[in-house]
């Protein structure tokens, strides 16, 4: 399919898939798009997009940056899910090691420049890895923040040059947590301990009431995104 067919899809369907499920959604991206993955971050809407996909398409690959500065409760989720689902998850990794990143660039980029350490450690790996396909899913909402509001559940990535599914860009946060409690979703622990947005852990602050939900991360800086979904 050439990007004239693409671009012609996307704005033939991104009116009828507005109102499909999002199971109906993750049917037509791998039924239309046979060379597609999805990027988890093994958040609470990442789990239950796996949850999903490996009930329509099981076979569909899926991948996650290894920034080498996660939690180790999202390691230990992304191993519980290996086992529950019997998958193995594509590891990608950044170009250079933390060690090479402080050699080159100095001791704990993330507070001299944070944009630049997850441009090495997310943006550039990111890219690489897309290459491969001609189409992604994610699982952003519209309601996270303001950079996110105008997400189409199906839309042209510019950026990376292919077609990315959003498939529950309209869900709330208690649709995410309806559909974990109702589907016995495992999830990362650390949701249950005020991190409702989990990033890497140089960059990730618990959230207290009342708080947004995103001012975790990069907490003290005008940044807001790690460049993935700008």
């Amino acid at each position: 399919m050439n990007l004239f067919e693409k671009e012609a899809l996307i704005k033939e369907q991104a009116e009828l898939l507005e109102n499909a499920t999002p199971q109906e959604i993750l049917k037509f991206a791998v039924e239309t798009f046979p060379n597609i993955t999805f990027a988890c971050s093994f958040g609470a809407e990442d789990v239950v997009l796996v949850d999903m996909l490996q009930k329509i398409s099981p076979s569909t690959d899926i991948f996650y940056l290894d920034t080498d500065f996660h939690f180790k409760e999202t390691y230990e989720t992304r191993d519980k899910m290996a086992e529950i689902y019997n998958l193995k998850f594509v590891e990608v990794k950044p170009a250079i090691t933390p060690e090479e990143q402080a050699a080159q660039f100095g001791e704990e980029l993330w507070k001299s420049n944070a944009t630049q350490c997850c441009n090495i450690r997310k943006v550039d790996p990111l890219t690489q890895i897309l290459s491969k396909y001609e189409a992604w899913i994610t699982g952003i909402r519209r309601d996270q923040a303001p950079t996110r509001a105008n997400a189409k559940k199906i839309e042209y990535d510019t950026k990376f040059g292919l077609v990315k599914f959003n498939p529950i860009a309209n869900w709330t946060s208690e649709d995410v947590w309806n559909y974990i409690r109702e589907n016995n979703v495992y999830y990362n622990p650390l949701h249950d301990n005020h991190y409702p947005s989990i990033g890497c852990e140089h960059c990730t602050r618990q959230v207290m009431p009342g708080e947004d939900p995103r001012a975790g991360r990069w907490s003290g800086q005008e940044k807001t995104e790690c460049g993935l979904h700008k």
